[in-house]
């Protein structure tokens, strides 16, 4: 089983982070077109969690694009953005 990443769109000390579409801009990195629409990564997306938008990150980026993978890490860390690690999702509270 592999592990994920969520990152909610709050900082660590509550404060609502800016720009409000910086979730779709990161995630966008890694998306595909096809068929003139966006596809995004199934290790990068977006994604409803517990009734947020989230970015979700899965463990394997760090092994199949390392640079994204230090890319997205630095940015959540400079930041300051919440960020959890999860071997096993509530599948419940995703999409909700």
């Amino acid at each position: 089983m592999h592990c994920k990443y969520i990152i909610e769109g709050y900082t660590e000390d509550g404060r609502k982070f800016r720009p409000s579409d910086w979730i779709d801009r990161i995630a966008s990195m890694m998306a595909t077109y096809e068929h003139r629409r966006l596809v995004y990564s199934d290790l990068l997306h977006p994604e409803l969690y517990d009734g947020q938008k989230c970015l979700i990150i899965d463990d394997r980026l760090k092994d199949e694009n390392p640079g994204m993978y230090d890319y997205v890490m630095n940015f959540v860390k400079s930041n300051k953005l919440r960020m959890s690690h999860v071997c096993d999702i509530d599948q419940d509270k995703l999409g909700k």
